[in-house]
């Protein structure tokens, strides 16, 4: 049942637009009101109207809450659910917010998304580290929203709700074969080699001499270099020694990375891109007939589509110097770009016992702009493979029978963060609006939605007076057996991870298993 105090206000009610920058931006409790004493007058005066008059029995809201200690839940440990909470901390200074995490560990797809050689993006976690530490700040992990706890009781316990816990699953192929062993989602791949608990008993069979990544963003190219590249490049990296040792042992000499598109449709972004021209050990397969006319169809592109074309003009058209030639030459592996291809059947084995090969349906381009899509011209080709790694994209799930969801979209129907039809429920990242963008994408999406609430809770929006926050959550979950895990848990675990690398000259040899996690922290 939802809180009594929610009942009689209507959505529609609710403010629909961003506060003007200044506005948005301000701290409260630091306005020139209350810095300047000669206004303390008018301040006071400002409050006593900004009250709601209400009649006896009805809730109260209030506009001006810097007195009160807002308690505001977070659900998700990731960058958007850290995000939001700093934005939170930063603009109100009395707000108090709790981070909860059905993992053991923090950081969501920084940890076990991000690639074991980009170290440099997972820099961040330094930034969400100094906001876990703050003393109006906590983290609980081990705790499953939905499962462990409803949606509903966090309701009850906080005076705000913000939902960030990702995209937790894939979208699948929905083809015939997808389901023979082979067929892996680039998503379970890639938490195999970042060290996603529910992953690392994945074991892909590396045996095979080809492999065909389906999707052409910028996790496909990740897993195809990750394939691709010398074990020794990825040594000192903190991949697991399990995907590591599988990696020695691999047999794949050629990745074919394949979209239903065309060049100009490409969702990978020059970084990648280079890093794949770069790498060593490889040479790359581009035919030169899939770019003509793109040096024209570019000329109004926008600058980063433009330098990501040129880039890949220049790779696939024009003859390499005489030192790239000579890298090239003695290259043992390789890999590709198909275009204008859309998976239609994974083909087996003549035993039928693990995939042979996938057939692509040939297609053409429709319509002009963001509206252009693939269309089949009824011709098909094989292409033979040992391994289908699908990254067509990730897609949330729903967390909770309480809160609405679009299943098509994949998303929590929102209004700027706002929960459609649920007031006091927020939403931030991919669950607020789909898989897209990168890390600082998802920063700006969660500055947003800090704000709006920030807004709310300033407007007199959510319930007034004091709220039990994680005192009542911790009574439940130790009802129902349920142990979270805090930061300073987590800062045990991450020493260990490091002290386990250091032999290897590794940054850390993340812990996989969690039972054995609990152990070492005496649970």
């Amino acid at each position: 049942m939802a809180p009594r105090c929610w009942r009689w206000w209507p959505w529609s009610a609710w403010p629909r637009t961003r506060l003007p920058p200044s506005e948005s931006t301000q701290t409260f409790g630091n306005s020139d009101e209350v810095r300047d004493p000669a206004n303390a007058k008018a301040l006071r005066k400002k409050r006593r109207s900004a009250q709601m008059r209400v009649k006896p029995g009805k809730p109260r809201f209030l506009l001006d809450t810097e007195e009160q200690t807002p308690q505001i839940c977070v659900v998700g440990s990731g960058p958007a659910g850290f995000y939001t909470a700093q934005h939170l901390l930063k603009h109100h200074p009395r707000a108090h917010v709790d981070i909860y995490e059905k993992q053991l560990v923090p950081f969501g797809l920084v940890r076990f998304g991000v690639a074991p050689d980009h170290p440099e993006v997972k820099n961040v976690i330094n930034t969400f580290t100094r906001t876990a530490h703050s003393d109006r700040c906590a983290f609980h992990g081990n705790v499953v929203v939905g499962r462990d706890v409803t949606v509903q009781e966090l309701r009850d316990a906080y005076h705000a709700v913000v939902l960030s816990y990702g995209a937790e699953d894939h979208r699948g192929l929905e083809i015939p074969g997808e389901e023979l062993p082979g067929v892996l989602s680039a998503r379970a791949f890639v938490g195999w080699y970042n060290g996603l608990p529910e992953n690392r008993k994945l074991a892909p069979d590396l045996s095979c001499d080809t492999a065909v990544v389906l999707g052409q963003g910028n996790v496909a190219l990740d897993v195809a270099r990750i394939l691709l590249m010398p074990p020794e490049y990825l040594e000192k990296t903190d991949i697991t020694e399990a995907a590591l040792g599988a990696l020695r042992q691999s047999q794949v000499k050629t990745v074919w990375i394949v979209g239903r598109r065309g060049p100009l449709q490409v969702a990978f972004t020059i970084k990648e891109l280079r890093e794949m021209i770069q790498l060593p050990g490889t040479r790359p397969i581009l035919d030169p007939v899939d770019f003509l006319g793109l040096q024209d169809r570019i000329k109004e592109a926008p600058r980063p589509r433009k330098r990501l074309m040129e880039l890949l003009l220049r790779a696939a058209v024009e003859k390499p110097g005489v030192a790239e030639a000579a890298r090239r030459a003695p290259a043992p592996r390789a890999w590709g770009l198909r275009f204008l291809r859309s998976p239609q059947r994974v083909l087996p084995s003549p035993d039928g016992r693990r995939v042979a090969g996938i057939r692509l349906a040939v297609t053409r381009l429709e319509g002009v702009g963001e509206a252009t899509r693939a269309v089949p011209t009824g011709d098909v080709e094989d292409l033979p493979c040992g391994l289908v790694l699908s990254s067509i994209g990730y897609k949330s799930c729903p967390i909770d029978p309480s809160v609405p969801f679009d299943p098509k979209l994949g998303v929590i129907p929102n209004m700027e963060g706002r929960v459609v039809d649920v007031p006091g429920l927020y939403c931030s990242g991919w669950v607020k609006r789909g898989p897209t963008g990168v890390i600082t994408t998802t920063m700006t999406d969660s500055f947003v939605t800090g704000q709006i609430l920030l807004q709310d809770l300033k407007a007199g929006l959510l319930p007034s007076g004091p709220r039990p926050g994680y005192a009542a959550i911790k009574a439940l979950l130790g009802s129902r057996g349920v142990w979270p895990v805090s930061f300073s848990d987590w800062e045990k675990l991450d020493a260990e991870e490091v002290s386990r690398g250091q032999g290897a000259g590794k940054p850390r040899e993340k812990l996989l298993d969690p039972q054995e996690m609990l152990r070492l922290l005496g649970r």
